[in-house]
Parts: C-alpha cells; sequence; structure tokens
C-alpha cells in the first residue's frame, strides 16, 4: 500500500502552527516613522494617511508612550520645517526640527532608539533632494554631499541613534561615514536608502511632508522600477563605503529585490513599506473590501519571507500585537 505524505499533520493544530512557522514577525524587528512639525501643540491628522499625524515636538511624548507601551522602541522621523530656501539650509539647523524633536526624545525617552531620515526634500523651496545645479532642473550631485555631511553630524550631535540618508546621490554614505568619524561619532551607523526606486506608491507621504518637487521629477537621482541588477550594484557601492544595514523602498511591489538584495549581503537588510502601500490597504478596508488586521499581517509577513531583517511601516502599532 502507497503511503499518503500527509503535511497537514503540522497543520492541524493552532499551537503547533505556531511552532513551526518559518518566518516570525516582532516589535524589535520595526520601526514606526514620525512626521515631526516645526510649532507648538500641534497633532493634526494627515489626510491621505488616515491614522497618521504631524506632531510637533512638545506633543511627542503623547505618541512615544503608546508606542513604548506596544514594545516598538525605534523610530524614523522626518522634519517638516516652518520655512524653506534652494539650499535646504534648515535640515542642518542647531534648532532645525529634528533636531528639537531629537532633544526632547533622548532627554526625556533615553529607551527610544531615534533614526533621522536625511535628506533635503522637505526642506528645499524646490522640492528636490539637493543643490540644484545651473539649470535648475537637476540635482548636482557632489554639491550635495557637502550639505548632506552637515545634516548628518548636526543630526548626531542634537542625539540621533541611527543616521538613514535617502538622497541616493552617488557617494553620500562614504562623505557621511568620514564626516561623522572625523566628528566623533564613530558609533553612530547609518542605514542607507540603497536601493530607493523612483515610485509612484509615494504619493500620500509627499502630500504628508510637503516634499513633491516644484518642477520635474527624481527620476535621475532615484533608480527605475524596470531595474533589478542595479541594485546590487548600488547596495554593493554602499556597503563599500561604510553602510551598516542597507535598505529597499517600496517594499511590496520590490520583493523580488529584497530576496535578491538579502541573498548578496552580509549585513542587515531593511524594507520600507511606504505611504502608497498603506493608504491603498486603509481604502480598501474603508469601503469593506478587505479585512485590515489580516491584510496588514499577511503583507508584513510577505517582507520578511522576502528576507527583510527590518520593516519600516506605519503600521508597527497594529503588527506589534501577536497575530
Amino acid at each position: 500500500m502507497e503511503m499518503i505524505k500527509r503535511p497537514r499533520r503540522l497543520r492541524y493544530s493552532k499551537t503547533l502552527r505556531e511552532a513551526v512557522r518559518e518566518t516570525r514577525l516582532s516589535a524589535g524587528s520595526l520601526i514606526y516613522p514620525v512626521f515631526v512639525k516645526e510649532g507648538v501643540n500641534i497633532k493634526t491628522g494627515i489626510d491621505s494617511m488616515p491614522g497618521q499625524y504631524h506632531w510637533s515636538p512638545d506633543r511627542l511624548p503623547e505618541l512615544y508612550d503608546s508606542l513604548l507601551e506596544k514594545g516598538l522602541d525605534k523610530v524614523l522621523l522626518f522634519g517638516i520645517p516652518a520655512a524653506k530656501d534652494a539650499a535646504g539650509s534648515g535640515a542642518y539647523r542647531e534648532d532645525g526640527i529634528v533636531q528639537q524633536a531629537l532633544r526632547l526624545s533622548k532627554k526625556r525617552y533615553g529607551e527610544l532608539y531615534c533614526v533621522t531620515d536625511l535628506c533635503m526634500c522637505e526642506y528645499t523651496s524646490h522640492g528636490h533632494c539637493g543643490i540644484l545645479d545651473p539649470s535648475g532642473a537637476d540635482v548636482d550631485n557632489d554639491k550635495t554631499l557637502a550639505s548632506l555631511a552637515a545634516i548628518a553630524v548636526s543630526q548626531a550631535e542634537a542625539g540621533a541613534d541611527m543616521i538613514a540618508p535617502s538622497d541616493m546621490m552617488d557617494g553620500r554614505v562614504g562623505k557621511i561615514r568620514v564626516s561623522l568619524d572625523a566628528a566623533g561619532f564613530e558609533r553612530v551607523p547609518i542605514m542607507a536608502y540603497s536601493a530607493k526606486y523612483a515610485s509612484a506608491f509615494y504619493g500620500p507621504f509627499r502630500s504628508a511632508a510637503d516634499s513633491a518637487p516644484a518642477r520635474g521629477d527624481r527620476k535621475s537621482y532615484q533608480m527605475d522600477f524596470h531595474n533589478k541588477k542595479e541594485a546590487r550594484k548600488e547596495v554593493l557601492a554602499d556597503i563599500e563605503e561604510g553602510a551598516d544595514i542597507v535598505m529597499v523602498k517600496p517594499a511590496l511591489s520590490y520583493l523580488d529585490v529584497i530576496q535578491t538584495v538579502s541573498q548578496l549581503v552580509d549585513v542587515p537588510v531593511a524594507a520600507y513599506s511606504v505611504s502608497g502601500e498603506y493608504a491603498m490597504i486603509k481604502a480598501a478596508a474603508a469601503r469593506g473590501l478587505i479585512e485590515e488586521t489580516a491584510i496588514v499581517y499577511e503583507t508584513a509577513v510577505s517582507i520578511f519571507r522576502a528576507g527583510a531583517n527590518i520593516l519600516i511601516t506605519y503600521f508597527a502599532p497594529e503588527l506589534s500585537r501577536p497575530q
């Protein structure tokens, strides 16, 4: 008699299903993005991202207490300044909005790990991620590097635990690493947005951060979404320059890239589940088309299953609960 193979034996019991899971999700592997806005007493809902808020530094304790109660101890800070200029100088001011938030956070919440997004798009009047070239149509890569390094040092001086450059300029990781080390911050790691694609999934974020380009687009510095081999080149270059963690962004439409990168490198791989991914789930759930919690967990697990070690997600509070 031919013996029947019975893989279902491991699926009858919920207890056993949980015991043999190949992919596990924990609060410790999640980072929650936070929009910090210059001003006081601000907690304002973001229309393009239901359930997310702009926070002024003085209101952050309300958020931090809630996160820490859920076991979430890592945040990624994005700054929204009151004023902008062509050079994005607000990004490296001693009293810049992210610097304000960092000083408050580290003074009152020593257990909170603060990662800072390092980019200029929220701070430039033109909305691009660096200093424009004379034509005004593109970013001057090499002139931008000095500004990025100044921002990194300013953020580290204010208390940043990790710097996350998201600009996609060539050579920026090396420039930032040298500058941090020279300023005495050799222990501050860099999580590079290494494979950051020019994606339509960023729309809700650009509305929330008021960071859409006033002219043109970012396709000359963010990656073409048709390419995967290019991601290998980008992550290897960033690691060679000193990146401690590399990131793929967005996540859900780039699971193949996450898998490729995770198999290629020997450093941790982060993935950013971006605003468009969040907004689509929220919109479908609001119409009753999907069960939100189930979809949130399934999509998050797919990102870890592809090879991510860290997930940056607006759904971190929901994911912190056992499922």
